[in-house]
């Protein structure tokens, strides 16, 4: 079955169902649509008023497993008391339903406000709630989830667009000849590093800010496991380099909770491309879905892999650049 034909059956009236019948609660025909492109999410009320949040999880995307991983992660830092939002208990004592073939989970709905750094204090406190996280990541494996590597998950990703086409004839083979070379290049400098489970996207957008609790954290969905650099890099405003002060102070507040290792540092430029190309498999997986491409008509086109490769070639020279300038000893000045 194919995820859009999927997702179009989720109609107002299997998605109550499907809420009703996993929660045991009759619900209002209340059924608003929330931002989301991977997935679906929608907001709903039961007759008592409580606000719920259904999250419909792409079919295909992630394996039942996979989404306990994310859900254990969860419930491991809410054990901690770290501000995080869990899947509700269903009525069939587990956090997952099945609908129409799609697995979805049930949240309490939160609101808050996106977090803006306004002064050193804030950097602090992001470090702070990011070292929590990581202490409790550190504890527990998440088996059914990506590993984050370049020769896996970056590979995965790449076989992906060529092999579903997604790469333009007369682009294909500049796109997977850049890949590959990075790919071996930055391997090298996993070797030896620690993994553990991160939350994947940890960037500002994902932290709300309740005045009368203090900062949140949002959208697990792309928890895995890997370095914990990973989640620091996309807090900083500009390249590692050029961000001492923002890592310092970040760093303040993340080593009372969990060591950091700073020669990792040296992996942030590769991150980044790998980032690049997951994005890329990312978009291609929805690139299908109407509104993805109502929103993104440029997507999959001559002049979009064009700018692509523009990208993704110099990205390789910046990492090689920050190579070099790590080795000499003056990666802040790069």
């Amino acid at each position: 079955m194919e995820t859009v034909n999927c997702f179009a059956r989720l109609t107002p009236d299997v998605i109550i169902s499907a809420v009703e019948q996993a929660l045991g609660k009759r619900m209002t025909g209340l059924t608003i649509p929330l931002p989301s492109y991977i997935n679906r999410v929608y907001e709903l009320q039961s007759f008592s008023g409580e606000r719920v949040i259904a999250k419909f999880y792409r079919p295909g995307r992630w394996s039942d497993a996979a989404i306990e991983d994310e859900h254990r992660f969860l419930a491991d830092c809410a054990e901690e008391e770290i501000p995080v939002v869990t899947p509700l208990t269903l009525t069939s004592g587990t956090t997952l339903g099945h609908t129409e073939g799609i697995a979805f989970a049930l949240f309490p709905k939160k609101a808050g406000r996106v977090f803006e750094t306004n002064d050193d204090e804030d950097w602090v406190r992001m470090g702070t709630l990011l070292g929590r996280i990581h202490m409790v990541g550190s504890r527990r494996r998440a088996p059914s989830r990506v590993t984050m590597h370049p020769s896996s998950c970056t590979r995965t990703d790449l076989d992906f667009l060529l092999q579903g086409g997604f790469v333009g004839p007369e682009h294909v083979h500049a796109f997977e000849d850049v890949c590959l070379s990075v790919i071996e290049e930055i391997s090298g400098l996993f070797e030896g590093v620690e993994f553990i489970r991160i939350h994947g996207d940890f960037h500002r957008g994902n932290l709300l800010d309740r005045p009368s609790e203090g900062l949140m954290v949002i959208d697990f969905d792309d928890m895995m496991e890997g370095p914990a650099v990973h989640d620091l890099w996309l807090l900083l405003p500009d390249h590692a380099g050029r961000a001492r002060r923002e890592i310092e102070l970040i760093l303040s507040g993340y080593e009372r909770f969990y060591p950091f290792d700073p020669s990792s540092l040296r992996l942030i430029e590769a991150l980044r491309f790998m980032r690049f190309i997951y994005y890329l498999a990312w978009c291609a997986r929805q690139s299908a879905d109407y509104d993805f491409r109502t929103n993104h008509p440029d997507w999959g086109t001559d002049g979009f892999w064009q700018r692509e490769l523009l990208d993704l070639h110099h990205q390789r020279q910046v990492i090689m650049e920050h190579k070099v300038a790590w080795e000499e000893g003056r990666f802040f000045e790069a």
